[in-house]
């Protein structure tokens, strides 16, 4: 069950992108404030290998806090789930992505859960490797895998512009470290996690792994089981609860699938056994999501019944 035609998702696009000039585009990190904030563009991939899509379409972004969730499968493949959650929790927060708080509040020093920038600093930490190369090449491997696209890189302008302006990042990974949650040196790892969020793609490969996570990890156009299925279970349970920001319980109650925002602008979406979807509009609202990708996904959770609740 789902959208038919690239028409009926262009007449989807057409609504939507009216609400873009309510947002703004994310003018904190430089090289992001340069996007149109008019853009907008949607993918949504089948198993049986067909893909619908309307919009600005072959418009590279970068994933941003979308790879937090890629990151987070690979490392509960490394690592297991029990020396993963030692270090970072699985609860929701009501605060900011970036907030530092909960850290000083808790008992436990420990990130609350993997979404947010403290947790994710955690989890770039874990990824295996003898050097920060070997490290950035096993996760973009990875995505590679996920998307189908061997071609999938990161951008340098990008990357140096977030690692220049990376200060309150810099500032959760020496608490972290202070608290010896986080011990490697931290300027290698923010290389590391500045690479990781500037990994760009366009919606056609962000819809392909988020048809990934929605068939329990197997890519279903070659049928390899690329993630475990009780790792693909955790990412999606962690997209609901957590994979908007402190939007995800008005997301899941308007919309109700698993999905991971970035604050390019992009969305990954995955309907359990139905199909994956990549958005891209780079306006955002003032909780970071792209404010016309989600009237995008509004509308066509209402239309064809896509919450899973």
């Amino acid at each position: 069950m789902g959208c038919e035609s690239n028409e009926e998702l262009n007449s989807f696009v057409e609504e939507a992108r009216k609400y873009a000039e309510k947002g703004k585009v994310a003018e904190y990190i430089p090289a992001l404030g340069r996007a149109n904030p008019c853009d907008l563009a949607i993918a949504i991939y089948y198993p049986n290998g067909t893909c619908y899509s309307a919009g600005d379409v072959e418009k590279k972004f970068t994933l941003q806090s979308i790879s937090k969730v890629i990151a987070l499968a690979l490392v509960l493949i490394d690592r297991g789930r029990d020396y993963v959650f030692e270090r970072v929790g699985m609860e929701p927060t009501g605060d900011p992505f970036n907030s530092i708080i909960k850290l000083e509040t808790m008992a436990v020093a420990k990130p609350l859960n993997p979404m947010i920038n403290a947790g994710a600093l955690v989890v770039t930490h874990m990824i295996k490797g003898n050097s920060i190369g070997e490290r950035f090449e096993r996760l973009a491997s990875f995505i590679r895998t996920l998307s189908g696209d061997p071609s999938v890189s990161y951008c340098e302008e990008v990357a140096q512009s977030e690692y220049e302006t990376a200060h309150l990042n810099r500032a959760l990974c020496y608490f972290l470290k202070a608290h010896q949650i986080i011990k490697e040196d931290i300027e290698p790892l923010m290389e590391l996690y500045t690479k990781q969020c500037a990994i760009e793609m366009n919606c056609l490969d962000l819809a392909r792994i988020g048809l990934v996570f929605a068939m329990d990890g197997v890519d279903p156009i070659n049928g390899k089981q690329i993630i475990p299925l009780d790792v693909a279970r955790i990412c999606k349970t962690f997209m609901v609860t957590c994979g908007m920001y402190n939007a995800s319980g008005e997301f899941a109650i308007k919309i109700g699938i698993p999905a991971k925002s970035g604050v390019s602008g992009g969305i990954m979406g995955a309907v359990p056994c139905k199909f994956g979807i990549g958005v891209f509009g780079p306006a955002l609202n003032e909780i970071g999501n792209s404010i016309a990708g989600i009237k995008l996904l509004e509308l066509l959770s209402e239309k064809y019944q896509l919450s899973i609740f």
